[in-house]
């Protein structure tokens, strides 16, 4: 990263309330998929409209949309390559992000003037593979995850004027930077094309033995999660990366609520900006659902990467409300109700204003016809709430 430039927060949107959501909470850019050429097929993703849509609303706002055609490619696919990639250049998409060296030289000549991101599926490992990409006409490389600190800074240092990205947060594969052929094994569905079913996190039941009798592994009755990987967490290290040369901190989690972009859109976000220390980050990253956490090989090997006890926990608070229209310290912002919750509950605010981490009693509320409502317990029910905070459109209440 050059001297004195700002790291680029990059976040997930699998559909365009996500992106939204991103946006608000102070991505600077985001990833999505249209609905061919994905690597996440069961996301919602978006047509061709809803592409040019996105791009617009984002650069209204001054941010950035990089569009996913990161699947691994076959014959089959590639009449339509050409007609997708001139597309994303002609809504002024900001990059595609690509996997295959086939898909990479077609995109070049039928849309020149799109920048091209080498996913993290082409397995860049190396300093001189980021050189090739580089030497070929890439804008930027997703390094691999399997990267400590000190081979980032190496190739930072051979690669000047590349855009490097890393990821700093969410799932992350078992396999190979996400090169996987159990849940084509197991289910018939490619994750190499974005169909992934996600037997890593399903519960196994094994025992390994050795050729002597050694036993590697044998789990009780319960089964275990042996194949499933802890979640990635890098805010501690966020000036470590910066220093080994990252230009854009990844947040992963396309197939993710709302509610989990904003939790850690905002810490990350508040993080960058000097507004949160470690310590209040930590704690609200849990607030949200995840499986244990782990800097995977940020400094070195690491055996210690596997969340061997269950596939994910749950958050600390419980996502209760969007606010559609705000109001002033002590007003009545119209709320769509996310998950049940009753007079005499506690919320707390996520936002990210000053408001974020306020709590407060829910003393009143009414129902669209004004009349009192004790209980909100119909599905995306919308409510008038009385909140002694000033709440604004797009922030979200959740029990604490």
């Amino acid at each position: 990263m050059g001297k004195g430039k700002r790291a680029e927060l990059l976040a997930p949107a699998g559909n365009f309330e996500k992106l939204k959501t991103a946006l608000y909470f102070g991505a600077d850019a985001v990833y999505l998929g249209g609905k061919e050429f994905s690597l996440r097929s069961f996301s919602d993703n978006f047509d061709g409209e809803e592409l040019r849509r996105a791009v617009e609303y984002a650069h209204a706002r001054g941010k950035k949309v990089y569009v996913a055609a990161n699947i691994f490619a076959k014959n089959g696919d590639f009449p339509r390559f050409a007609e997708y990639f001139a597309y994303l250049q002609s809504i002024k998409a900001d990059a595609a992000l690509v996997t295959d060296a086939g898909a990479f030289s077609v995109a070049r000549k039928a849309a020149p003037d799109l920048p091209l991101h080498i996913s993290t599926q082409a397995n860049t490992t190396n300093k001189f593979a980021a050189r090739f990409w580089q030497e070929q006409g890439a804008a930027r490389v997703v390094l691999a995850r399997e990267l400590s600190l000190a081979e980032i800074a190496e190739i930072r240092e051979y690669c000047p004027g590349l855009e490097l990205e890393a990821f700093v947060h969410g799932a992350m594969c078992i396999s190979y930077s996400g090169r996987c052929l159990l849940s084509n094994y197991l289910a018939g569905r490619d994750s190499n094309r974005g169909e992934c079913v996600q037997a890593c996190r399903w519960k196994y039941f094994l025992r390994a033995e050795g050729k002597e009798g050694e036993i590697f592994a044998e789990e009780d009755g319960r089964g275990t999660y042996f194949l499933n990987s802890k979640d990635l967490n890098m805010s501690a290290c966020l000036a470590e990366l910066s220093a080994a040369g990252v230009d854009s901190f990844k947040i992963e989690g396309r197939m993710k609520s709302a509610y989990y972009v904003a939790t850690v859109v905002n810490v990350y976000r508040r993080l960058l900006d000097g507004r949160m220390d470690g310590a209040e980050a930590a704690r609200e990253l849990d607030t949200a659902a995840h499986r244990a956490y782990t800097q995977a090989y940020a400094f070195g090997e690491n055996a210690e990467t596997v969340n061997h006890a269950d596939s994910q926990t749950a958050g600390t608070r419980v996502y209760a409300a969007n606010v559609l229209e705000g109001a002033p310290a002590g007003g009545a912002a119209l709320v769509e109700m996310r998950n049940r919750f009753r007079l005499g509950d506690e919320l707390e605010i996520l936002s990210p204003f000053s408001s974020f981490g306020a709590r407060f009693a829910v003393e009143e509320m009414r129902g669209e016809d004004g009349e009192s409502v004790a209980d909100a317990k119909l599905v995306q029910q919308r409510l008038r709430v009385f909140c002694p905070y000033e709440l604004c459109a797009g922030d979200i209440l959740r029990k604490a």
